[in-house]
């Protein structure tokens, strides 16, 4: 009897010592399993948190073919679709510009119009009249809105067609009522234009060369125009390459008119 009773004895101390030791194991391995939970839980936060603020740069594919024959060659690169810089002061037209004959060659798809007149005045004042029939080709395809556009432009418009032997000028874009506010188009002192039978790297650096300061000049490859403007009091001149296609900048603006209608916050860099 006193047999079993120490036997009973030694199983219970048996039993109490094993118990907290296995229940230390556990408890440890528990709490290891948390901590590298907890690990991988900050590590795959910090890493969404990168992704997320990384700016994505819009690219395009540019192919052009070297060489001719047998021996030609066509090579490609992806470039930024959208490079833009200021331009220093340094780097203007320093020179007053010359008047310009004030003949101005006009024909704008958009409207289905077409004008050919003078700008000045006997006297040398504007003609108002002849502004306000371009006024009318400039006017917004969407909406038909009317603006009385900056002479300024109109006198830059006489410049390029005396400089280009007084060849007719397409007007791909005039004033947009329907536009962002930043935009010069929609403060009726931007146009997007090309000349038939005329490079648009020609007419482009023609136009830097125009610039004494408070103009926007662009270039646009692959929609074949370049863009000239009148910046905002007291910005400074800008140039930019756009390489985005005919067509991607209004299925730019339909997608972010149905996220946030109006779109009248200012732009980072007004280029167009």
């Amino acid at each position: 009897m006193f047999r079993r009773l120490l036997l009973v004895c030694a199983l219970a101390l048996g039993v109490a010592t094993v118990t907290p030791a296995v229940t230390g194991d556990a408890v440890a391995e528990a709490k290891s399993k948390k901590k590298t939970t907890k690990a991988k839980s900050k590590t795959k936060g910090k890493g969404k948190g990168k992704a997320k603020g990384k700016k994505r740069v819009a690219k395009v594919k540019l192919c052009e073919t070297k060489g001719s024959g047998k021996k030609a060659r066509r090579r490609c690169s992806f470039v930024k679709e959208f490079q833009g810089h200021g331009v220093a002061r340094s780097q203007l037209r320093t020179e007053p510009l010359e008047r310009p004959s004030g003949d101005v060659w006009l024909r704008s798809p958009n409207v289905a119009g077409e004008a050919r007149v003078n700008i000045y005045k006997e006297d040398g004042s504007f003609d108002e009249a002849a502004l306000a029939t371009l006024d009318e080709l400039f006017r917004c395809k969407r909406t038909g809105e009317v603006r009385a556009v900056d002479p300024r432009l109109y006198e830059q418009l006489s410049r390029i067609s005396d400089h280009f032997g007084g060849k007719q000028i397409e007007l791909v874009s005039g004033f947009r009522f329907a536009e962002r506010s930043s935009s010069r188009h929609y403060h009726a002192s931007a146009m997007d234009i090309r000349i038939t039978g005329v490079g648009i790297k020609e007419m482009y650096a023609f136009a830097e060369s125009l610039d004494g300061g408070g103009m926007g000049v662009g270039i646009y490859p692959r929609s074949g125009f370049i863009h000239v403007d009148y910046r905002a009091p007291g910005e400074p001149s800008y140039r930019w390459t756009d390489y985005s296609g005919p067509g991607s900048s209004s299925k730019a603006r339909g997608k972010a008119t149905k996220k946030s209608p109006g779109r009248n916050a200012r732009a980072k860099k007004p280029t167009s």
